[in-house]
C-alpha cells in the first residue's frame, strides 16, 4: 500500500494509539523535549518504529499545513465499502446513527465534521465518491484523531446507498432551511442516518428525495445558516440527548 502524512500531534496519537500498525516514520521538529515527545518516542522505540528529529524546514517541506512539530508517514488507511456499512447496520446491538455528508468538499468541515461525530458516538461518516473531500491529510489534522477512529465510506452512488439504508430500517432525517419541523422536533431514538448539504447548496435533489424527513434548525439572528460543521454538531447532539 502507498505511504501517506498525517501531521499535529493528536492525529499522530491517535494512529500510534488505536493504529500504531500503519506507522512508518516519525519526524519531530527540533528544540522539542517535553513529556509528550518523550511518551510518543518511547512508544515508537517499543513498537522498532523509526523516528528522527529534524529541523522545521524539513516538516514544512513535507506536509502543507500548521504539523505542530511532528509529522509521520503512515500506511494508507483503507476505507470501508458501501457492502461493510450495510452489514454494520444489520448487525449493530444498538440502533445505529450515521452522518451522511452531501457534497462537503472543504476539507476544514469535513475534518471538524469528522470530530463532532466520534464525540457524537457515530457509527460511520459516508460520503458519495464525486464532490466531496477526501481523508487528506489536512482533513486528519483537523479532525484531531477522529479520521481513525470513525469508519469512512465512499460511495460511487450516494442516492442508492441511502435506499439500501432505507431497507435496513434507517430512518433518514435531511437538514433543510425551509423545513417546516425543526431539529428538536425529530424523533432520533431509533436507527437513524442524519444527512447534511453542502454550503451554499446543500443537499442535490436526488439526496433530498430519499430523506423521510426534513428539519431545520432555528435561527434567532442576522444571519440565515451556519457553517455545515457546526450545523452538524447542533443536530448530533439533539441526537446525543434523545438516545440518552
Amino acid at each position: 500500500m502507498s505511504d501517506e502524512f498525517v501531521f499535529g500531534w493528536h492525529a499522530v496519537e491517535a494512529v500510534l494509539k488505536r493504529q500504531p500498525e500503519r506507522l512508518q516514520e516519525v519526524w519531530i521538529q527540533t528544540g522539542r523535549q517535553d513529556k509528550r515527545v518523550k511518551s510518543i518516542t518511547e512508544a515508537l522505540d517499543a513498537l522498532g518504529v523509526r523516528w528522527q528529529v529534524v529541523h522545521r524546514r524539513e516538516l514544512d517541506e513535507r506536509v502543507a499545513g500548521v504539523h505542530q512539530g511532528v509529522v509521520a508517514a503512515v500506511v494508507e488507511s483503507r476505507e470501508w465499502s458501501e457492502d461493510e456499512l450495510l452489514s454494520m447496520v444489520a448487525s449493530s446491538d444498538a440502533p445505529p446513527l450515521l452522518l451522511v455528508l452531501d457534497g462537503v468538499t472543504d476539507p476544514h468541515n469535513l475534518g471538524a465534521c469528522l470530530r463532532t461525530a466520534d464525540a457524537a458516538g457515530v457509527q460511520a461518516v459516508v460520503v458519495p465518491k464525486d464532490k466531496s473531500a477526501s481523508l487528506t491529510p489536512v482533513v486528519r489534522k483537523v479532525a484531531c484523531g477522529a479520521a481513525e477512529t470513525v469508519p469512512f465510506v465512499r460511495v460511487t452512488n450516494l442516492a442508492r446507498c441511502l435506499r439500501s439504508l432505507k431497507e435496513q430500517g434507517v430512518w433518514l432525517i435531511g437538514t433543510a432551511g425551509e423545513a417546516d419541523a425543526s431539529v428538536y422536533q425529530a424523533d432520533f431514538t431509533g436507527p437513524v442516518a442524519l444527512v447534511m448539504g453542502a454550503e451554499g447548496k446543500g443537499m442535490r435533489r436526488l439526496t433530498r428525495e430519499h430523506c423521510d424527513q426534513l428539519v431545520n434548525i432555528p435561527m434567532h439572528g442576522h444571519v440565515d445558516s451556519l457553517n455545515v460543521s457546526v450545523a452538524t454538531g447542533v443536530c448530533l447532539f439533539e441526537a446525543v440527548r434523545q438516545r440518552q
